[in-house]
């Protein structure tokens, strides 16, 4: 498979997707979800042939299987939250005026912000806070180490703190007015 065999990754897929669709769909109790979860693995699988050294591969899919499981669910829950919170806060579908204006002033805060980040502490920020991923999921995509990876996220949350604080300031006050 690393020399870009496709038989043998056709066989991987073969050998190991049922499997792992079975465990994704144990816990998720979605078939879609599971199916979308298995094919996103074995694609990372293929296009990161290249770069990652498997020693084992059964626990290394099944691992990574549960890292993405856990992802989705916690991105569940904050989309969920975020439903709760339009439905509580909002008596009708049309957000209004001022929460329209309040978004759109936060969202070219946001690219404000991630406009004074290098191009590196840009992607790990955008793939830790916006796409949600790991920090060992984002150094293997990035191609730098944990530490590094951190060093990026923590310098572009100072930053980005400083950016959105006005709208950090005014969020409580803002639910009060509501």
């Amino acid at each position: 498979m690393n020399a870009g065999d496709e038989a043998a990754f056709a066989e991987l897929y073969k050998r190991y997707s049922y499997q792992l669709f079975n465990v994704a769909y144990g816990k998720l109790k979605n078939r879609e979800t599971a199916e979308e979860l298995v094919q996103d693995l074995f694609e990372t699988l293929w296009s990161k042939r290249t770069d990652v050294h498997i020693q084992q591969l059964s626990p290394y899919l099944f691992s990574a299987l549960r890292y993405r499981i856990i992802n989705y669910i916690k991105s569940e829950k904050v989309r969920t939250s975020y439903e709760l919170f339009c439905r509580l806060h909002h008596t009708d579908a049309d957000p209004g005026t001022e929460a329209t204006v309040a978004l759109n002033d936060l969202n070219e805060a946001l690219a404000a912000g991630m406009q004074h980040l290098s191009e590196k502490a840009q992607e790990v920020f955008r793939l830790s806070r916006l796409e949600q991923y790991t920090i060992p999921e984002i150094s293997v995509r990035v191609n730098l180490s944990e530490k590094t990876v951190e060093y990026h996220l923590r310098k572009s949350l100072k930053l980005m703190r400083l950016y959105l604080r006005n709208f950090l300031l005014l969020w409580p006050i803002w639910f009060f007015i509501k």
